[in-house]
């Protein structure tokens, strides 16, 4: 399954930043991780940080999956509405869920700080707005809803909306105090050299052929007829999971995403700030730390890669047109396109835990809007689950819920 189409923005800005070697023996070791992207590298973060002997694999170049193609917006918002989310789950699940989240983004600070990361980490606001009248009264209930469990959100009406951001076609909104923005492609780099150096093995343009599910460990068996032997693995290859999860887990979608030309203008209304709207799908929008506009959206229910591709000029073009629909007086001129595969969830929730067809296994798959903030949650989850002890957020985001 391709993920990317064209070439993603991170991917041209950021060039090939590091590389590794493909397995050339076989290894034996504590923790072996399937997938060396956003999500795969913050798990190798923590299993070496908790002094596990630990190797990472990915079938491509290191981040040159969905790592290459997030918008990498980090916000705590899940795509369940709180107060839809609530009535799914229970209160309980549905407001710990969305404080894992928030919270999340603070560590992700604390992360990318602690290794000197040139991800470009910058905290944010974060506008949920109204994108036609009919939303509104949902949105002033999930508003409400919010406020209620001490998240701290204030109600935008659309004149202070068009105001403060110059953003036309707007009915209102929830402006968010957490938020916040990366170069993911940048961070997961960053994180991979960091305990490269303490140790952790990296090895790319691997693909695993085989896995036997022993009852004390598992036997990896790669394209090169080399084995890796581990006491646990931990799969964090996203979409890919699909294909040996005997369940329909997600829903696969084709999403699509443009940024702009560097812009000379001032930007300052706009960029500490997060935009996304009610439309289905809906669209989203960020500055980058290179003053270029990107905007989202556009999803289309398949993922056929053919098919997709195809409709990359067309998607660029009214992703263009919503920008000038959203910000009339914003020069906006398309530098880079591309699409990649979106995973949705039922409940907008994470898959993190066990399988039971698969012995000595965890799976870390941050499906949805926020798979960073999800990848993030998943680091202490792991940590805990790999000690044997029980996550409070375990039974929300387990298989089988």
């Amino acid at each position: 399954m391709r993920l990317t189409s064209v070439e993603p923005f991170w991917l041209v800005k950021n060039g090939i930043i590091n590389s590794y070697p493909s397995l050339t023996k076989d290894i034996d070791t504590d923790i072996v991780i399937v997938g060396a992207g956003i999500t795969g590298s913050l798990i190798a973060h923590q299993c070496m940080a908790d002094g596990y002997k630990t190797v990472i694999i990915d079938k491509r170049e290191v981040c040159h999956g969905s790592t290459s193609a997030t918008t990498s917006m980090l916000q705590y918002e899940i795509d369940k509405p709180l107060f839809e989310l609530i009535d799914m789950i229970g209160e309980e699940g549905a407001v710990l869920s969305y404080k894992a989240c928030f919270d999340s983004i603070d560590q992700l600070q604390s992360i990318s700080k602690g290794i000197k990361s040139t991800c470009g980490f910058k905290k944010k606001k974060s506008l949920y707005f109204a994108s036609r009248k009919k939303d509104v009264p949902w949105l002033k209930k999930e508003f409400e809803a919010r406020e209620k469990h001490g998240f701290p959100v204030k109600w935008l009406e659309a004149e202070t909306i068009k105001k403060t951001y110059q953003l036309e076609n707007s009915y209102g909104g929830i402006l968010s105090d957490q938020g916040g923005s990366i170069d993911a492609f940048q961070l997961a780099h960053d994180l991979l050299h960091y305990n490269h150096k303490k140790g952790l093995q990296v090895f790319d343009k691997t693909d695993v052929v085989k896995i036997e599910y022993r009852s004390k460990d598992v036997l990896i068996y790669t394209e090169f007829e080399k084995t890796i032997k581990a006491n646990k693995i931990i799969f964090c290859n996203g979409f890919e999971s699909t294909e040996i999860i005997p369940e329909k887990i997600v829903n696969l979608l084709s999403t699509y995403a443009v940024v702009g030309e560097q812009n000379e203008d001032d930007q300052s209304h706009l960029q500490n700030t997060l935009f996304w709207n009610t439309a289905d799908p809906y669209n989203y929008m960020r500055t980058t730390d290179d003053n270029r506009l990107l905007m989202g959206g556009e999803d289309e229910d398949f993922v056929n890669a053919d098919k997709r591709d195809g409709l990359l000029k067309k998607k660029a073009l009214k992703l263009k047109k919503t920008v000038e629909k959203l910000l009339p007086k914003y020069d906006f001129r398309v530098d880079f396109g591309w699409a990649g595969t979106f995973g949705e969830t039922n409940d907008g929730l994470p898959y993190i835990g066990k399988h039971p067809d698969f012995k000595n296994a965890f799976f870390v798959l941050g499906f949805g809007g926020n798979g960073i903030t999800f990848s993030v949650i998943g680091m202490d989850m792991v940590s805990k689950m790999l000690k044997g002890n029980v996550h409070e957020l375990s039974k929300y985001f387990k298989f089988g819920r």
